[in-house]
């Protein structure tokens, strides 16, 4: 009786004992991408503070749910199946990898507690692994390079195309599946052969298929194999481990670590500084990201985790409108400056600043701060606080684009971005119809339990005026005691910081603050959810914040608000999730539960809906900027809105109104579709 002899125990040609070369492949490769890593990692270390270590609870959630449960994954079906076979495999036989490094200088090692019952129960599910997953690399190989998905398209000013690169990483996960199941299968088969001995196997795996190909190969042939696909295997597991840090693939490596430090809180911005708290804001010399090591190291491990699978850009819609910003390309533009600026070998190089170098003032205000491509990322990559810090470094640096300038001088002399008088902020309360049937309370003068936060666009804008009124008759039907700030009240002060204007926010924010505590008030209530976001996410210290979708959702449910039966039951509603309101703060079900609290009327989903809603376009003073653009988002939204056979659109926001309102008159649709508030619509039908 004779068994195969292992590499551990092998003597090339009958003289050179392969173990050397088991051990000398190990110390070589580890060493190699230790360095490599050295270099990868210095970047980080010269980057800005960013404090990630809180919230650990919520943090290993997300490892669980979002990294190993892969769950954004089939956001993309197939390309999310195919990407959960390699990444399930990978697991699974990075046990079998490691151990068979030990087996080159140890023949016949098992790793601990892999030796009996729960070793077979391991190999069964590992030769299945390695099968699927060598199945899965041949169909995203085909996918990739011949049928090539308009996402992983890199346009010429962008730079050279990855398809190469994510072929041949598949071809080398390829090689270690059918090196691995060679390795076994020949052993078997020697086994079969030489001394009759029978293994079961894992029926129609590769392992099962290769042993019964090899079935009628001579003793010499089997043992020949058996070394040559060991150390196949192991030139290409660590040749695959020093290659991953030198491109895209390096989220293989950096992926844990990225899902674990992602953002866990929604709707706020990331401080000036770390560590530097507003009191202090004045003693910076510096504000924002003007350089890449102006970045925070989170961000810089952002860079380097991107997998640059195109999902970001693809539901970005700044992108789908022309404007020039692809998320994808921020990230991979800057982890190329990276690589640039810290070499694998010689001197760092000196930044420039990024807005000369390697981004463009346009691709940053192009931006609505939206948060799509935020939520999709399977990797929990960030862009608002970066884009939020690099125009915060171009604010700092006068780069102001001239269509804003008068709104933001507008917002720190009266409070608004209209240039209207203070006292003129309550003159909504004043139409005649309106003043003779209610009566609201000046929270300067009165108390109230609750304050109606109006903001700016609804305060002063003539069209917007209505949401005001509409949310005051709705508060008090349902009985809520509440009163306005008046000219106490400024703008919240949202798309202020989203643009970069900190210090301008921060007056802002205080003389709110100081207002709202004074106020007396226990509750506040809004009907923008940008007010909502600022007031909830970006201030401290107020009272309950909601919008006003919630508190008729909530009356509804117990009985203080009743509606009537659907005025119009002939026509179709959608409602339109706005951003703020949505993706940010997570408020999906309240609007549609008091829509469809509404008898008779119908409504139909949006295919683009809930965290995936397409923005309206009216985020971060993009009412004010008009971006270079092939079409509005607005006027996508609308037709999107068409398709889904709706025409009546409802929104819970009046940047949303006010944009989808006009995208309707340049989409050629009037009389076709209109728009309407969440407040209309409800007000319309209280009983």
């Amino acid at each position: 009786m004779s068994s195969i002899i292992g590499p551990a125990s092998y003597k090339l040609f009958g003289i050179f004992p392969t173990a050397i070369l088991s051990f000398v492949l190990p110390v070589i490769g580890i060493g190699l991408f230790a360095y490599i890593m050295t270099r990868r990692i210095a970047p980080l270390v010269r980057a800005a503070p960013d404090n990630r270590l809180d919230h650990i609870g919520l943090r290993i959630k997300n490892l669980v749910v979002v990294w190993l449960g892969q769950i954004r994954q089939p956001r993309y079906m197939l390309a999310g199946v195919l990407h959960i076979v390699i990444f399930a495999g990978f697991l699974i036989l990075s046990v079998r990898s490691i151990s068979l490094v030990v087996i080159g200088l140890s023949d016949g090692f098992v790793l601990p507690g892999l030796g009996g019952w729960l070793g077979h129960v391991y190999n069964f599910i590992k030769d299945y692994a390695a099968t699927f997953v060598l199945i899965a690399c041949i169909v995203a190989a085909v996918r990739r390079g011949i049928y090539k998905p308009k996402r992983y398209a890199v346009p010429e000013k962008y730079g050279k195309d990855h398809t190469a690169e994510a072929v041949f990483v598949l071809g080398i996960i390829s090689t270690l599946m059918i090196s691995e199941s060679l390795f076994e299968a020949s052993e078997l088969a020697y086994a079969l052969t030489v001394d009759g001995q029978s293994h079961f196997l894992a029926p129609l795996s590769l392992v099962w298929i290769f042993k019964g190909m090899l079935t009628s190969a001579s003793p010499g042939f089997l043992q020949g194999l058996h070394i040559f696909t060991y150390f196949v295997h192991d030139l290409a597991f660590f040749f695959f481990l020093c290659f991953l840090p030198l491109g895209k693939h390096f989220h293989v490596i950096t992926s844990i670590f990225n899902v674990f430090f992602m953002r866990v809180q929604k709707g706020n911005i990331k401080p000036v500084q770390h560590g530097i708290n507003d009191e202090e804001l004045d003693s910076l010399e510096s504000f924002g990201v003007k350089r890449l090591e102006d970045f925070t190291w989170k961000h810089m491990l952002d860079f380097h985790s991107c997998a640059d699978c195109g999902r970001c850009s693809d539901q970005c819609p700044a992108n789908a409108v022309g404007r020039p910003l692809s998320p994808r390309f921020i990230t991979i533009k800057a982890r190329d400056l990276m690589f640039k600026n810290y070499p694998l070998s010689g001197e760092i190089y000196k930044s420039k600043l990024l807005v000369e170098d390697i981004f463009t003032e346009d691709e940053i205000w192009s931006c609505t701060t939206c948060g799509a491509c935020e939520e999709e990322c399977p990797l929990g990559i960030e862009y608002i606080d970066k884009m939020v810090d690099l125009r915060r470094g171009m604010v700092d640096e006068g780069m102001v684009p001239q269509s804003l300038q008068k709104p933001l001088k507008a917002l720190e002399k009266r409070g608004n971005p209209y240039g209207k008088m203070e006292k003129k902020r309550a003159e909504w309360t004043e139409d005649a119809d309106f003043k003779a049937k209610h009566s609201i309370k000046d929270l300067g003068e009165e108390t109230a339990d609750t304050l109606y936060f109006v903001d700016s666009i609804t305060s002063y804008d003539d069209n917007i005026q209505e949401i005001a009124r509409r949310t005051s008759i709705i508060l008090e039907k349902a009985g809520v005691d509440f009163g306005i700030l008046g000219k106490d009240e400024k703008d919240s002060g949202n798309e202020v910081l989203r643009f970069g204007e900190e210090m301008l926010y921060q007056d802002l924010k205080q003389q709110n603050t100081e207002a709202i505590l004074a106020s007396g008030v226990r509750n506040i209530v809004t009907a923008d959810p940008h007010a909502y976001n600022a007031l909830k996410n970006d201030y401290k210290g107020l009272p309950e914040v909601k919008h006003i979708s919630q508190v008729v959702a909530q009356k509804i449910a117990t009985g203080e608000l009743e509606l009537k039966t659907c005025q119009d039951p002939d026509k179709v509603y959608v409602y339109h999730d706005p951003c703020y309101l949505g993706r940010h703060n997570g408020v999906y079900e309240a609007p549609r539960q008091a829509m469809d609290a509404i008898n008779g009327l119908t409504r139909v989903e949006l295919e683009k809906s809930r965290d995936r809603s397409f923005c309206c376009g009216g985020g971060g003073l993009m009412l004010f900027f008009e971006p270079e653009e092939e079409t509005r988002m607005g006027v996508l939204r609308v037709n999107m809105a068409a398709e889904a056979g709706a025409n009546v659109i409802v929104t819970a926001c009046p940047f949303c109104l006010v944009n989808i309102q006009d995208a309707i008159k340049v989409a050629g649709k009037e009389g076709q579709m209109e728009a309407l508030d969440f407040t209309e619509l409800i007000e319309q039908h209280l009983k």
